[in-house]
């Protein structure tokens, strides 16, 4: 990988195709279930961000794009020349043109299609105006004033965790040790500390952080999947239970809540203390629950903050970004 300049704490999981000098921050996580990710020449990924693809809607990413800071990318189209700004995400199926701005924290949904030179806000995002001379000679600016682009150099990486590889790393905290189910399986790059039980054939992704300190349980069920750079914690005199079959998606921020089974949270959301969600809830990406808010079973819940949308009629399947 001599033409890439990839960071000792990200990581890239399955096979990518990556152009020359693409770079992956500190934490950043590049995930391609079956061959869906190509990341043309000079990109940078920044720290903590996750682009993840997928058989049904790979991710491509065009050349001399810069994401930010905790972005998240899942099978979108990213256009070339782009200005992605901090926690902005791309949902599966959008398709965003060349030479664009996104401002920080701005959410595209699944399949929206962004033209050439827009400048992009808001949740969900829209265009505001296209680009003008200021904001193309500043996109030059960032880039060292040279934005030709060179013909796509493809590097081909593959990387999968096997069983047996250096695990996670689990910390004790006042004598309390985390409590790891012998078939779950903790990438190398998640940590776990303290008061932290976790169920069997659980997944516990790169970047994860939960803490169970003094603040009390973290109790985590059997298939459970908590995915790349979420956080769990929880407030004094608290408890963040996740009932089996749940999944949280890449980027969330967990805080002690029960989460019912076969729940799934979308990339991005914040759970506040206190809350409840009823088993086989839908989280829309980029939702916020806030503290000691309680939803029944079956609901679908969007918004900043959130509100039920609709319900449920079944139950859950596994999403095509999950592990």
């Amino acid at each position: 990988m001599t033409n890439l300049k990839i960071d000792d704490s990200a990581r890239l999981i399955g096979k990518l195709r990556l152009g020359n000098n693409v770079y992956a921050a500190q934490g950043s996580v590049l995930r391609s279930v079956d061959d869906s990710i190509i990341i043309e020449n000079d990109t940078w990924i920044l720290e903590n961000s996750v682009l993840i693809g997928t058989k049904e809607h790979p991710l491509k990413v065009g050349s001399k794009t810069v994401f930010g800071h905790k972005c998240i990318a899942i099978g979108a189209e990213v256009g070339r020349l782009c200005e992605i700004g901090n926690c902005v995400m791309f949902l599966p199926n959008s398709k965003i043109g060349n030479m664009c701005i996104f401002g920080e924290g701005t959410i595209i949904p699944e399949g929206m299609v962004i033209p050439d030179e827009s400048v992009v806000v808001g949740r969900p995002g829209r265009i505001i105006r296209k680009l003008t001379d200021d904001d193309k000679n500043m996109i030059a600016k960032m880039r060292g004033n040279n934005i030709a682009l060179s013909s796509f150099v493809e590097n081909i990486v593959y990387y999968e965790p096997k069983e047996g590889n250096t695990m996670g790393k689990l910390y004790e905290y006042n004598g309390m040790n985390p409590i790891i189910s012998e078939s779950a399986f903790i990438y190398d790059s998640a940590e776990i500390t303290g008061n932290v039980r976790i169920g069997d054939n659980s997944i516990i992704a790169s970047g994860v952080r939960i803490i169970g300190n003094s603040h009390g349980p973290v109790r985590i069920g059997s298939n459970v999947q908590i995915l790349e750079n979420s956080v769990l914690h929880l407030l004094p005199d608290n408890e963040l239970v996740i009932e089996d079959n749940v999944i949280i998606g890449p980027g969330c921020m967990i805080h002690g809540t029960t989460i019912g089974a076969n729940s799934i949270v979308e990339s991005g959301s914040i759970v506040c203390d206190y809350s409840k969600l009823g088993k086989n809830t839908l989280v829309k990406s980029g939702t916020l629950i806030k503290q000691r808010s309680i939803f029944n079973d079956n609901e679908i819940l969007e918004g900043y903050p959130a509100k039920s949308i609709g319900m449920n009629q079944d139950i859950q399947s596994k999403p095509a970004w999950a592990i």
